[in-house]
């Protein structure tokens, strides 16, 4: 970021290429539409071409980036209540689209793990979608993004030890939420697998 602040106009590039995957990520599983996601994560690059002269080296740019794809998630999902639109969860929201499971489902994954999480995704994504935002959040940039507690604490403006209580609560949440449809962990996380799809 040091070297697009200076002029260096290929810098951005690579920092785009970097960080594009998980912020997508994050925005996908926080707005819960795929192109609305796609459009935040453009507006997401254009605040942060527009910040970047504020840009400071102290601050991580992935703390700052998301910190950024955050504060426009928020301001979507406050002007969405105030018009009233819904978030589809589990259909796609216009005809022809990919339902949110779908557009989930992993790269390549085996046909066991697909049937798995086909079956289980749609039910995984209504126990997140109930979360308070506060803990859908942390859960999200923890576990998807794989950001560090200290690094969601200054994009939250939390203290640490809150946003590791809310990772908690999110985590007892999605076990009773589960368990109440019958999941139980070995389903979500087969032998020999590390964390869920």
């Amino acid at each position: 970021m040091g070297r697009f602040q200076r002029g260096e106009a290929g810098a951005f590039e690579v920092l785009v290429r970097r960080h594009r995957g998980d912020v997508f990520a994050f925005l996908a599983r926080r707005v819960g539409d795929r192109t609305r996601a796609e459009d935040l994560l453009q507006e997401t690059w254009m605040k942060a071409i527009g910040a970047a002269p504020r840009w400071d080296e102290r601050a991580g740019f992935r703390t700052w980036i998301f910190a950024i794809a955050r504060n426009l998630a928020l301001d979507d999902a406050r002007r969405r209540a105030f018009r009233g639109t819904p978030r589809p969860l589990d259909g796609p929201e216009r005809p022809g689209e990919r339902s949110h499971a779908e557009w989930l489902a992993t790269d390549d994954p085996s046909p066991d793990r697909l049937a798995d999480a086909a079956r289980l995704r749609p039910r995984l994504e209504a126990a997140l979608a109930a979360l308070p935002e506060e803990q859908r959040e942390v859960f999200l940039l923890r576990e998807y993004a794989g950001v560090p507690f200290a690094e969601i604490a200054a994009i939250t403006g939390a203290p640490e030890p809150t946003v590791k209580s809310r990772m908690r609560y999110a985590l007892e949440s999605l076990r009773r939420r589960l368990g109440e449809m019958g999941i139980t962990s070995a389903d979500v996380v087969p032998q020999g697998a590390g964390r869920p799809p």
